[in-house]
């Protein structure tokens, strides 16, 4: 009885000691991703707010032809390069052209749909719904900021479980400290309540935030997507290699400036043939006398091939480049992805929802709900919650630590014993097998700890002169 009194002791003591180190490492970084995910869960009101003029239009019956638009956009800078036009998502909106001009930050351009007058621009990195997208995704720091993000929320997940092993109430039957705040309270007491509380009351939904957003990561995402594929249940194998040479190193996912449903957006990028002959099956009778199509024959195939707006549509880079639409809806079963030649008018690729695996579906279902889309106001309040919990979760933490330390010292729990290796050894077999770069950087903590410790109990000898 003894003995396992003791061994779960020394287990509590090993997860405080973890739970301590990561929250305070992993703390700042899990107050940016809340904070910039909740501005952008309301990335439209935002914008629509801010950008009011050049984003609402007064409703028409009639569309000025999309090239029409393009041609508008570019009006300013002949030497800049369209890449994307997304079409109106409803009436009273704008037409949004991707624009890159010959020098400076790319821009997006907005055009009233009726008129095909532009209504203004501007660099999405510089806005602020665009700061919080590009700082929640890599913390503007690109592939490195990508891999720090993720071990943040792999280790927030890490955190959110060894918390809830904490607050667990062993033995203790009244309510107030671990249903809710002891409000009476005050110092250190006053903070570790409402960190306890807040965390269990927001566990469930901020794991589900974390697991939800991990399928974007660079690890974890990559593998998850390599796994679902090789199971045949993420990609559709039969889409696999649609339209693209063996072999092609572009994706879906470059070819549309970065946005595309998680599914496609490493898909092989389906390729024209620049020497097919015109007129091919499914081409209109006047693209055999041009060298390419055009973007309003591509819209009409679209148009024919039952895509209609709103969708997204990325323009060929280069020779080999294709038409690429897709539509991204709120509710992912709609999902659809069309490319087409952009000299033949060959359709080169289309899939939709349906012909995505289980496991893909899944992740689709998640990162809508993730972002607030799936269920409207409701969804978008929903996720607000965990936000607002890693924030609180993120300030009280740090003050509880402050608070208890001894002045001068870290304060940080005692060391493990080496009785508890084993158990370690387990929990480190698990976190590598469900996050790879959380149990890796977790080996290197671990070994630099013995290894100080190693250092520090070597005994101090000095030679003679």
């Amino acid at each position: 009885m003894t003995q396992a009194v003791s061994s779960s002791a020394a287990l509590y003591r090993t997860v405080w000691r973890w739970h301590f180190y990561a929250g305070l490492v992993v703390a700042p970084f899990m107050l940016i991703l809340a904070v910039t995910g909740a501005i952008y869960l309301f990335n439209d009101e935002i914008n629509d707010i801010v950008y009011r003029q050049q984003r609402l239009v007064p409703p028409s019956t009639q569309s000025v032809p999309l090239s029409q638009m393009i041609t508008a956009a570019l009006a300013d800078d002949p030497e800049a390069r369209a890449t994307r036009i997304d079409t109106p998502r409803e009436a009273g909106r704008s037409a949004e052209v991707f624009v890159t001009p010959a020098t400076g930050a790319p821009r997006r351009v907005f055009v009233d749909p009726g008129t095909g007058q532009v209504l203004g621009s501007y660099v999405y990195a510089r806005t602020l719904v665009g700061f919080a997208d590009l700082a929640h995704g890599s913390l503007l720091l690109g592939d490195f900021g990508d891999g720090i993000v993720e071990l943040a929320a792999c280790w927030g997940f890490i955190l959110m479980v060894t918390g809830l092993y904490l607050w667990w109430p062993r033995g203790q039957r009244r309510l107030g400290g671990v249903v809710f705040p002891r409000w009476r309270l005050g110092g250190r007491r006053f903070w570790k309540d409402w960190h306890a509380v807040i965390g269990m009351w927001t566990a469930l939904l901020v794991m589900f935030l974390i697991l939800t957003g991990l399928p974007w990561a660079t690890v974890w995402g990559d593998l998850l997507r390599r796994g679902t594929d090789l199971a045949g249940i993420g990609y559709p194998v039969s889409h696999r290699l649609h339209g693209a040479l063996p072999g092609s190193a572009a994706t879906v996912k470059q070819a549309s400036t970065g946005a595309a449903p998680w599914t496609i957006a490493h898909a092989p990028m389906p390729q024209s043939d620049p020497h097919a002959h015109h007129g091919g099956h499914g081409a209109p009778a006047e693209a055999a006398t041009t060298a390419a199509i055009g973007i309003d024959a591509a819209v009409a195939i679209l148009a024919r091939e039952g895509m209609m707006s709103p969708y997204r549509l990325s323009l060929p880079r280069d020779a080999r480049g294709a038409f690429v639409a897709f539509t991204y809806p709120d509710q992912p079963e709609t999902q659809r992805t069309i490319s087409i030649d952009q000299y033949s008018g060959r359709i080169l690729g289309d899939v939709g929802f349906a012909d995505y695996g289980w496991a893909a579906k899944a992740v689709e279902l998640g990162v809508q709900i993730h972002m607030g889309n799936y269920f409207g106001r409701l969804n978008q309040i929903v996720m607000l919650i965990p936000c607002l919990g890693i924030i609180v979760l993120s300030v009280t933490g740090p003050i509880m630590w402050w608070r208890r330390r001894p002045k001068g010292k870290l304060g940080a729990p005692r060391a493990l014993a080496p009785a508890g290796m084993r158990s370690v050894a387990l929990i480190i077999l698990a976190l590598g097998l469900v996050f790879p770069l959380a149990g890796a950087s977790l080996i290197v903590v671990l070994t630099g700890e013995r290894l100080v410790g190693w250092i520090a109990a070597r005994p101090r000898w000095s030679g003679a002169a």
